[in-house]
């Protein structure tokens, strides 16, 4: 095994068991290590420190996997790591109102770069480093001892594997194709997952708690959904009484699944409205029209990548809830979100609240959403923590 020495001074976040470690920190590498090979990290003194996955190419030159000497990295230890990940989600699975989870989370279940989510007998994963690409062979034959699945299907299709030298891809590992569209229950509602050429791995099993959660005051309410995608607010909110759901997305192939999942759930067309547009020019253009609603959920794609973009991000966050807010009935409620892991709690409050003055508007912060128990956060890895969201009361 290949020697990789640390730099004087940079053993601290090793020694508290956080993950990565930078290339810049790294002093020198006692050989030629190949793009996704286990290395042995070492002090300055020579003295043993972790065993990770190396990488040249990538600005987090390490993903570190064991801080025990005496544990060996092989196919045991692959599935072992495989095998509790999944025992710990059984619950999730097991009470008959929901299939569909996520059942390996990356770094926060020690297996850096592997995603793999649960679609009722059918399983997407996404590869995203070179060292878990290497063992995907192993992580597949366990996966289907433990879970036997119908499919197993590859969306690794993140353009950050560009910086781990891999290409995207879009396949079947094992099993026969998945059908169109892969019909799951999440808290009891019924949803058509398209796997193939669906969004991430197909649906966002991370909002399952909040959907929830927000349901529990639409009854009776006009509500607006705002990258709405398959409609899991939408579907949440007309299930528990909702008086009008008007749902927006710019995905064609997302709102022709919403109203599949409003049939498959036979929920009532008559009170909802899709539209397929972008969603800030729709908010001024509800704006223009007079609009105004008693929810409005606002449920962006990622606007801060990395902390780089953490200025950019949050002025897009400020004026995307400034237009939502406006459109509030006083005292309505706004759902809104941030699944930036640059973006802690803290700064993502303090946008809302400068959105509020750009609005002339009141707020009150009611609630907190987080990200559910299967997308679990390491001690040690608090990038993990992705999902933000707040309640917020409008005036």
């Amino acid at each position: 095994m290949i020697d990789v020495i640390l730099k004087k001074g940079k053993e601290k976040a090793v020694l508290q068991r956080h993950p990565w470690v930078f290339s810049g920190a790294l002093e020198k590498i006692k050989g030629k290590a190949e793009n996704g090979e286990i290395v042995r990290l070492l002090n300055n003194k020579n003295e043993f420190l972790a065993y990770g996955f190396y990488n040249h190419q990538s600005r987090v030159a390490l993903r570190l996997l064991e801080w025990d000497e005496n544990i060996l990295i092989n196919d045991n230890w692959f599935r072992n790591k495989v095998s509790s990940a999944i025992s710990s989600r059984v619950h999730i699975l097991t009470n008959g109102e929901t299939d569909t989870c996520r059942l390996i989370f990356s770094e926060s279940d020690y297996l850096p770069g592997l995603i793999v989510d649960k679609y009722a007998d059918h399983l997407a994963v996404q590869v995203l480093t070179s060292g878990m690409q290497n063992a995907m062979p192993i992580i597949i034959d366990e996966l289907k001892n433990l879970l036997n699945p119908l499919s197993i299907f590859d969306k690794s299709d993140a353009a950050s594997r560009a910086h781990e030298g891999l290409e995207t891809t879009n396949i079947l590992l094992d099993g026969t194709p998945p059908p169109q569209l892969v019909i799951v229950k999440e808290n009891g509602i019924t949803y058509g997952i398209n796997i193939t050429e669906g969004q991430k791995s197909g649906f966002y099993c991370d909002q399952r708690d909040n959907r929830k959660i927000l349901a529990s005051y639409a009854k009776g309410k006009k509500v607006l959904d705002c990258f709405c995608y398959t409609g899991g607010f939408t579907l949440n909110c007309l299930q528990t009484g909702a008086s009008w759901v008007t749902s927006v997305d710019s995905s064609a192939l997302a709102i022709e699944t919403l109203y599949e999942n409003i049939r498959l759930n036979k929920l009532p067309a008559n009170l909802h409205n899709a539209v397929k547009a972008d969603v800030n020019n729709q908010l001024r253009q509800l704006k223009e029209n007079g609009e105004k609603f008693d929810i409005i959920v606002l449920d962006p794609p990622k606007y801060a990548p990395s902390r780089s973009a953490l200025t950019r991000a949050s002025r897009a966050y400020k004026d995307l809830n400034r237009l939502g807010m406006q459109l509030l009935t006083p005292g309505g409620l706004l759902a809104t979100f941030s699944c930036s892991g640059a973006m802690d709690m803290e700064t993502f409050k303090q946008v809302i609240a400068w959105a509020a003055l750009d609005a002339g508007k009141q707020v009150q912060f009611i609630y907190q959403f987080h990200q559910p128990e299967d997308h679990p956060v390491r001690a040690s890895f608090h990038e993990g923590e992705y999902l933000k969201g707040l309640l917020c009361k409008v005036w």
